[in-house]
């Protein structure tokens, strides 16, 4: 699985069905008033964690949008959307391809309910906003990573020129402890290279 951070919220996933076809799956997809941004996606699957921002991107070849409550399996991969936090518009959501569970929380800012942490279960990887409001504070971010136990977490909702006001990632990370590694553009993840005993923190930095 092919992993990109787009800035914001926004995450590409390519990863392979069981005809080993690629698969995109596009989360958060938005256009931005400033900073450097595709015109368009062309994704085969697209999340959006607020359902008002599906008609903020450019996307093409008519994709199977996912923007409200409910599960859909297409391509082989298995979409769970989940109720936010407590009194808040947001989705979540627990996605299973190539035989990994990755959880997206969205633009969440606030604490899951224990109803929520228990649909969610302990994912393979999980990706959070953590650059402060309007995302989740560094601090409360950590203690989420903490109650999940992720073997992956990648922090999303962090500073760059298409989210200039958002907090920088340095900030989580001293609230984690966690020795990153190494920053990247973009991850491949295989089921057999998923760490097994301690979660593992990755920086990415914003690419297409």
């Amino acid at each position: 699985m092919h992993i990109n951070w787009l800035g914001q919220t926004c995450v590409k996933l390519q990863t392979k069905n069981l005809k080993d076809e690629d698969v995109v799956i596009l989360i958060d997809a938005y256009k931005p008033p400033s900073g450097d941004f595709p015109r368009s996606f062309t994704p085969q699957l697209a999340i959006f964690s607020i359902g008002d921002r599906a008609a903020k991107a450019t996307l093409s070849q008519n994709p199977l949008v996912i923007d409200t409550l409910g599960e859909c399996e297409s391509r082989d991969a298995m979409v769970y959307s989940l109720a936010g936090p407590e009194n808040s518009a947001d989705l979540i959501f627990k996605i299973i391809a190539e035989g990994m569970t990755i959880v997206h929380l969205g633009r969440i800012n606030r604490k899951l309910t224990s109803d929520t942490i228990g649909q969610i279960g302990s994912p393979d990887i999980l990706f959070l906003p953590v650059g402060g409001a309007p995302y989740l504070d560094p601090e409360v971010a950590a203690q989420i990573v903490t109650t999940l136990e992720p073997r992956i977490v990648i922090p999303l909702g962090h500073h760059c020129d298409t989210d200039p006001k958002a907090g920088p990632v340095s900030d989580f990370i001293k609230n984690m402890g966690l020795k990153p590694e190494a920053t990247e553009k973009k991850i491949i993840v295989k089921k057999k290279d998923l760490p097994q005993e301690e979660t593992k923190l990755i920086i990415l930095e914003k690419s297409y």
